[in-house]
């Protein structure tokens, strides 16, 4: 559905985009990571021709991207990350004007508000301005403002920030059921546990390149850690931890207030070997976790980097 073949994309002497390449297919809900500055939304803005590049090619629905490329627009549907709604019009009057920017026909356009006012569970609110919505509302207000027009792709770009946990669920399952009617989605976000809950594929982005991409499952392939170990209210001299450190499969050790951290590789019985050693050594602890890699893990090992700054 979308094939990106090395954008290069500059401002002055800064490199946004350096020979990205990205291959999205047609139902997919796609996540893009990437750390503050990485090119994510240069790459979204030139997606949709609102930026020129300097190298390179953009084809979506197999027709080559361009600014006059109405076509391909009216089957796009966008979610920016900042709220972009009308102040002055109701609930129901934003969809509707969002709508007819793609929908002439009114009694098809009426059916498809109405429909977006119901997947957006604006039902109770659709009189109301924007100003009166709380945040989780408003959140939703501008999904449904974004989708109601049916579009075959969805840009969203951090649909979530600054949600409740309530909110934050209702958008999750819309977007599964978006992507459950046919639209394939490409999602931004800072949340890794919505990612990796969500997204089909990801790609990891970095100083405008893509560094990795595959399932999540095929991502935590890619690096070291198997596992991470967590052992609380242990107290440990110099060379128990220097002999910690030095267990097969142990490859970082980090202890602060009375909290050991294990980062293994994908070994068998890591866990075995760390307490029968503070068994032996007669070491009291208290409680212990064993934890898979999770997306946080790939994305720190591969980038090196916090996701937000």
């Amino acid at each position: 559905m979308i094939e990106i073949k090395n954008l290069v994309k500059r401002y002055g002497n800064l490199v946004a985009l350096d020979h990205l390449n990205l291959d999205i297919q047609e139902g997919e809900i796609f996540g893009l990571l990437g750390p503050n500055g990485s090119g994510k939304t240069t790459a979204i803005s030139c997606m949709l021709a609102l930026l020129k590049y300097d190298k390179g090619t953009i084809r979506i629905f197999g027709k080559e991207m361009s600014p006059d490329s109405y076509d391909i627009k009216q089957q796009i549907g966008i979610v920016l990350q900042n709220v972009a709604v009308f102040e002055e019009l109701t609930v129901y009057e934003n969809i509707d004007y969002f709508c007819g920017l793609y929908i002439k026909d009114k009694a098809r356009r009426g059916q498809l508000v109405k429909e977006a006012i119901s997947f957006a569970g604006l039902e109770d609110y659709t009189k109301m301005r924007p100003k009166k919505l709380s945040g989780g509302l408003l959140r939703r207000l501008n999904i449904a403002c974004g989708i109601a027009h049916k579009p075959r792709l969805i840009i969203m770009d951090e649909p979530t920030v600054a949600v409740d946990p309530q909110s934050r669920n209702k958008i999750l399952e819309g977007i599964l059921e978006l992507n459950r009617q046919g639209s394939t989605i490409i999602y931004t976000s800072h949340y890794m546990e919505e990612v990796e809950q969500i997204c089909t594929r990801i790609a990891i982005l970095d100083r405008g390149r893509t560094i990795a991409v595959g399932t999540k499952e095929e991502l935590k392939e890619m690096i070291k850690t198997g596992e991470t170990i967590t052992i609380e209210a242990v107290i440990l001299d110099d060379a128990q931890l220097k002999d910690i450190r030095s267990l097969p499969h142990v490859f970082d050790a980090k202890y602060e207030n009375q909290i050991l951290t294990l980062r293994c590789t994908g070994a068998k019985h890591n866990l075995i070997r760390i307490l029968h050693y503070l068994e032996e050594k007669e070491v009291t602890f208290g409680r212990v976790f064993s934890e898979l890699p999770t997306l946080n893990d790939v994305f720190l090992e591969i980038t090196g980097k916090q996701l937000r700054d």
